[in-house]
């Protein structure tokens, strides 16, 4: 079937696996490590202010008790091992939400315009340009005016705008896929036409669509970065990158953290979706 030949084809990429391992390896430890942690995330350490890798906690609320610091502490005393997997958590959670609101939006939107073309498609395209054209720092803007800072807002603000990407990608696809003789095969045998986006276009275009999918990452990194994001002093990977920026020229180590999170997860999230992209498109087929 399309999907055993696609996942034989994806586990002979070895770098694409590695990169699925990594991503579920950071997911599982983003939501196990913050329940094992003996620290909080928002629990201040004063005697251990800005603290190197790998120090040995001396609070006197742990006397007796050998806890370690793995990644050190902020100019708070809070621990940057937890906080980096609590950040990572809530991080990958608007990311992922953000994503599905995209992915259902686009793919059923650019999906139709695309199969049925004419002027339901010259319509709808006129749609996306006029949404396209907001610019998404101003919906995020308005949005934090009427809603309270915080994942919710974040994921709203994300779905009004990004969806328009996602559709225009599915939409260019399925133009392209649906002059291919199977898809004309299939209208020959009587294929309805919502059967024929959902098991022949949409498979075929998922090429084009898992790259697009990282997007979301760096997107609340940004966001939380610049102030727009989660409030303080909840963790994610932008408010640390934003916290560890302040100190760098003093404490490098608390914005590397941070950093090496986002390029990781970027960078595994990519090559993945390269591995998806060679094992689903059937030109690469022998």
């Amino acid at each position: 079937t399309f999907w055993k030949d696609a996942i034989g084809r994806l586990m002979k990429n070895k770098v694409a696996v590695v990169c699925f391992f990594i991503i579920v390896l950071l997911i599982l430890s983003c939501i196990i490590v913050p329940f094992f942690s003996p620290f909080e995330s928002r629990e201040q350490h004063l005697g251990e202010v800005n603290k190197g890798f790998m120090t040995v906690c001396t609070d006197s609320r742990y006397e007796g008790q050998h806890h370690v610091h793995y990644f050190g502490t902020d100019n708070l005393g809070r621990d940057l091992f937890l906080r980096a997997f609590e950040g990572g958590r809530v991080s990958l959670m608007i990311a992922f939400a953000a994503v599905f609101v995209n992915l259902i939006v686009g793919l059923i939107y650019g999906g139709i315009s695309g199969y049925v073309g004419g002027a339901v498609d010259t319509i709808m395209m006129r749609i996306v340009e006029i949404v396209n054209g907001i610019p998404y720092l101003i919906v995020v803007i308005l949005l934090m005016m009427v809603l309270p800072k915080g994942i919710f807002t974040m994921v709203v603000a994300y779905g009004i705008t990004g969806w328009t990407g996602m559709a225009r990608l599915v939409r260019g696809q399925v133009l392209q896929l649906k002059s291919q003789e199977y898809i004309v095969a299939a209208e020959a045998m009587g294929a309805k036409s919502s059967r024929i986006i959902a098991k022949h276009l949409i498979p075929n275009a998922l090429s084009v669509i898992i790259i697009n999918v990282t997007l979301a990452i760096f997107t609340e990194a940004f966001l939380s970065y610049i102030g727009l994001g989660v409030p303080v002093p909840q963790p994610s990977w932008g408010v640390l990158a934003k916290g560890g920026q302040d100190v760098f020229m003093t404490y490098p180590y608390q914005l590397v953290v941070p950093a090496v999170a986002i390029s990781l997860t970027m960078l595994s999230f990519n090559l993945l979706g390269d591995g998806l992209r060679d094992a689903f498109d059937p030109r690469l087929r022998r």
